[in-house]
């Protein structure tokens, strides 16, 4: 017995050492070689304030484009999923409430038009890009309430779609973030 408790007490204190010092050691070397010292990537907007442009943000208002909801109200510090189920009625009541909200503030979008990333907040409640679909259907909604023209607003979201990885890696999307900025700097 006091064999074993002295291989768990070591293998205790190698786990640890290996855990809690060496993996985040390497992490964070590995961190020091990445672009911006894994600091994240600082975008700022046109009054110099500046945002993490691999976070999701808020964006509310009718003149902007808007992002994936988020299940933990965009706060990084809590980031996570509802947990809650496709057939989960609470679930169900508030992706309706968000296609509803989404329609009555987009009167000209059909409801089979909206795509499921509007409606739906991602596994991280942080995701910071739309499908090129998802800023399509709201032009109509930028365009009026900017007083843009519609194609205007349409170069301006074709000149920030971003290609998957290697070209074929997941689908074309649309940082919201920076789609914004560039909003703001188009309606100066």
């Amino acid at each position: 017995m006091k064999q074993n408790s002295i291989k768990a007490i070591l293998l205790t204190f190698s786990l640890m050492l290996l855990l809690m010092v060496l993996y985040p050691l390497a992490m964070w070397g590995i961190a020091q070689l990445s672009p911006n010292q894994g600091k994240g990537f600082l975008v700022a907007d046109k009054n110099n304030q500046h945002y993490y442009e691999n976070i999701g943000q808020s964006f509310s208002k009718d003149h902007y484009f808007w992002g994936r909801p988020s299940a933990v109200d965009y706060n990084a510090a809590g980031s996570g999923a509802s947990n809650k189920g496709s057939n989960n009625e609470e679930y169900l009541q508030e992706v309706e409430k968000r296609l509803n909200d989404f329609l009555q503030k987009n009167p000209t979008v059909k409801k089979e038009d909206i795509p499921v990333d509007l409606i739906t907040a991602s596994g991280s409640g942080l995701d910071p890009n739309i499908s090129v679909q998802g800023a399509i259907v709201q032009v109509d909604r930028i365009a009026k309430a900017r007083g843009l023209d519609h194609e205007k607003v349409k170069e301006l979201i074709d000149n920030q779609i971003e290609k998957p990885l290697l070209g074929s890696l997941g689908p074309d999307k649309i940082n919201v973030l920076k789609l914004n900025i560039e909003l703001d700097k188009l309606s100066k």
